[in-house]
């Protein structure tokens, strides 16, 4: 299926032409029939003799609901451009063809109606006038008239190009389905509208609207019901899990996980804005959210949004004064987790740094990021090529140098006598978000002995790290048995020699004789997770797979860290992690 928008001028005859390419009612409400004039967005659909089909979504031509119009052309990929052969080009032919450039439609078809009334070679010259030196020039145009069917033939003939022509959609990506209308259905609940440009949505799909999870109990499209349906398609997803005074036109339907709401973006602005606002409307998909502009160079801002958005790097969208009734600039996002401005000089050096790139990939968002994990670059709209750093964490070269040269200059300034940094401390010090990072970061001359980050000559005497080396062959399998006090003196670690490994942090003391690996108590946190909270100290020996001994003093230490917290006298909870 293909999906094509109408533009032009009131009453120049979109849903009459349709209406006669369909032979369906595009005007929903009795109001729109009773004034002739489309109001909100209408839609049909039809089969061309090539075999394809085309869903349409006809769009108001009056100035007043200009709003409606970029609701339903904005998620569209194609567009069918319609002036009337008696009136030639108007205001909003113009207003439109700007709207349409601004969100970097490429692909369309100029038609002239109302063949039967006026000589259509001078609109017809006059749309070509008007496309060129636009994204749209040098598309095909057709004459046509609605009432007597004059070049309607011609017409799907153009259609089915066209839609040849078009880019073929991800129908593997994540979904994001812009709302376009919400409705009821007896018996069936809440229903929602939309083009969905990419992706697949399946009955019984998860997604989120809003933040809130709903699951999907039906699909339609073309009047059809269907269990699946792929990209590029027109689609009614009857939900679950949400009424309809929960959602609105301009919310998205979207694979959770898969897209960052954003609620501060940088963006390019094409044209540069010729007069300087601080306000104006952000028209994206089908959404229409008030922004507060901060100019950043002379054509980049950074836009703050009325309420968060699904968008990614790469999106098109145009900002709108509706007071002044004007298209402001046409916007490209470039990214949807800008940092923080808070020297002097940084809006000028973020403008710099934005201006490096037309179109920003993976490598630019680490530039600006430093450090982004897979699922966040790929969230952003610039999935990574290259290898991680640690886990799933990607890192620009820079910036992963300049980290690696700040640990070891701390660690090298240390006395000769400190027993060195904790891998968590080290973390803490570079503000790293995860301590897999500081781990990936040491390198010769740094090494890391029980759990802290030393130069390479400052380690543990040869005896103590023997024995710390057995205790951990110990624990491999069951790393919270703690050995017994018997297995300590084997070891060898009692007395001075325990207390310089605990001071050296190659082994951790949570109790009399209670002697586990430095990563134990986080490790016990994760293992805790994973059980129904809350939980009794029995819940956790069995989770620990180890025995009371050892499972008191842990869930002890881990109430003191503040990550437990009791509920009773018997039971505990963790509290919700950062």
């Amino acid at each position: 299926m293909h999906v094509i928008a109408t533009a032009g001028h009131v009453d120049h005859g979109k849903s009459t032409l349709v209406r006669a390419l369909t032979g369906m009612e595009p005007d929903r409400w009795a109001e729109e029939r009773r004034r002739g004039m489309t109001i909100d967005l209408g839609f049909a659909w039809t089969t061309l003799g090539s075999g394809e089909r085309i869903a349409f979504v006809d769009v108001p031509g009056h100035e007043r609901f200009v709003t409606n119009m970029l609701a339903g052309v904005g998620p569209c990929p194609a567009v069918m451009l319609v002036v009337a052969a008696d009136q030639g080009w108007q205001a909003q032919s113009a207003e439109h063809l700007a709207a349409l450039e601004a969100l970097g439609v490429r692909h369309g078809l100029a038609v002239v109606t109302r063949a039967d009334l006026a000589d259509p070679g001078p609109a017809l010259s006059q749309v070509h006038d008007h496309l060129r030196g636009t994204g749209l020039a040098g598309i095909g145009s057709v004459v046509v008239s609605g009432r007597t069917r004059q070049g309607l033939g011609e017409l799907e003939t153009a259609l089915a190009r066209l839609a040849a022509a078009l880019p073929e959609p991800d129908t593997g990506g994540a979904v994001r389905l812009w709302i376009d209308r919400v409705f009821t259905v007896t018996g069936a609940g809440t229903v929602v509208t939309g083009t969905l440009t990419g992706g697949t949505l399946r009955v019984g799909d998860e997604l989120e609207a809003g933040g809130a999870r709903v699951a999907i109990r039906g699909l339609q499209t073309l009047g059809e019901k269907a269990e699946r349906v792929r990209a590029t398609a027109r689609v009614a997803v009857n939900l679950r899990g949400v009424g309809r005074g929960d959602l609105s036109r301009g919310m998205a339907l979207v694979t959770p996980r898969a897209w960052l709401p954003a609620r501060v973006i940088d963006v390019r602005l094409d044209p540069a804005m010729s007069r300087r606002r601080e306000e104006a409307v952000l028209h994206v998909g089908s959404a229409a959210v008030p922004v507060r502009i901060r100019v950043l160079g002379p054509d980049t801002a950074r836009l703050t949004l009325g309420r968060p958005l699904p968008l990614r790097t790469g999106d098109r969208g145009l900002l709108r004064d509706p007071g002044r009734r004007e298209i402001v600039a046409g916007l490209l996002v470039l990214d949807v987790r800008p940092p923080a401005l808070r020297r002097r000089g940084a809006a000028a050096a973020r403008a710099a740094a934005l201006g490096e790139v037309r179109l920003p990939d993976a490598a630019a968002l680490l530039r600006w990021h430093g450090l982004l994990t897979a699922g966040e670059l790929t969230a952003m709209g610039c999935p990574p090529g290259g290898t991680p750093v640690a886990g799933d964490w990607h890192a620009d070269p820079e910036h992963w140098s300049s980290l690696a040269r700040r640990l070891a200059e701390h660690v090298a300034r240390r006395p000769a006598h400190d027993p060195g940094i904790t891998v968590d401390a080290a973390a803490r010090l570079l503000g790293l978000p995860d301590r897999r990072l500081a781990e990936a970061l040491v390198a010769p001359p740094l090494v890391i002995e029980g759990g802290r980050v030393l130069p390479a000559g400052r380690s543990l005497p040869p005896a103590i790290a023997t024995a710390v080396a057995k205790l951990a062959a110990d624990l491999a399998g069951r790393p919270f048995a703690a050995p017994t006090a018997e297995r300590l003196d084997e070891l060898g670690l009692t007395g001075r020699t325990l207390a310089a490994a605990i001071r050296a942090g190659a082994v951790l003391s949570i109790g009399k004789n209670v002697v586990l690996l430095p990563d134990a108590l986080d490790r016990a946190a994760d293992a805790l997770a994973a059980l129904p909270s809350p939980f009794t100290v029995s819940d956790a020996r069995v989770a620990l797979a180890t025995s009371r001994r050892v499972a008191l003093p842990v869930l002890e230490c881990l109430d003191a860290r503040g990550i437990t917290h009791r509920v009773d006298d018997d039971r505990r909870a963790l509290r919700p992690r950062a």
